[in-house]
């Protein structure tokens, strides 16, 4: 058995759980999210606890029922945690000239190219953006869905994606860069 799968979900108040025919809804004070569960795994609410456990009848092999044991309790452990508390990621744009606004979820990017960089983000995804003098401008992401937050951090990293030489690029928020030396010259 999987040893996250064999951990209790507890269900914070506020939070709303149904089971129907293996889809999962779980609806918050931050939202609402759904997730279907392959039928070789359980799932029983009861006692304010959620618990997964495997479907021995299941035709699925025995490793692969393990791994959905594990793989869809931390999925819908992550729907409960988003929809009570709820997920950020803060952004860092590190280099010369580089500026980020945004108007509602419509962001702008200048990251050195020719021509800004447009991306609109979907209606459950909150972002603010920050510029100051003299600080690195940032990107405040926040949503309920784990996994759609970390699609638009990569979204948003791959624009300009740190490079080891000088350190520009877009970081995460305390993210250090292994630095490399470069070309040395050579003596004489």
């Amino acid at each position: 058995m999987s040893r996250i799968g064999k951990l209790p979900i507890t269900i914070p108040a506020g939070v709303e759980i149904k089971n129907e025919n293996n889809l999962i809804t779980v609806k918050g004070p931050k939202g609402t999210l759904s997730q279907q569960v392959d039928p070789s795994v359980n799932v029983t609410i009861e006692n304010g606890e959620m618990t997964f456990s495997i479907n021995e009848d299941s035709p699925v092999t025995i490793k692969q029922k393990q791994a959905y044991h594990g793989l869809y309790r931390a999925l819908v452990n992550n729907m409960v945690v988003g929809v009570s508390q709820g997920f950020q990621k803060t952004l860092e744009l590190v280099g010369v000239g580089y500026r980020v606004s945004n108007q509602g979820n419509l962001l702008e990017f200048a990251l050195g190219y020719t021509h800004p960089i447009f991306l609109m983000l979907p209606p459950e995804v909150k972002v603010e953006t920050k510029s100051e003098r003299n600080q690195n401008p940032i990107i405040n992401l926040e949503s309920c869905d784990k996994q759609l937050l970390g699609l638009i951090c990569a979204k948003i990293r791959s624009f300009r994606k740190p490079e080891p030489y000088k350190g520009k690029g877009i970081l995460f928020k305390g993210e250090v860069i292994r630095r490399k030396s470069g070309k040395s010259a050579s003596a004489k």
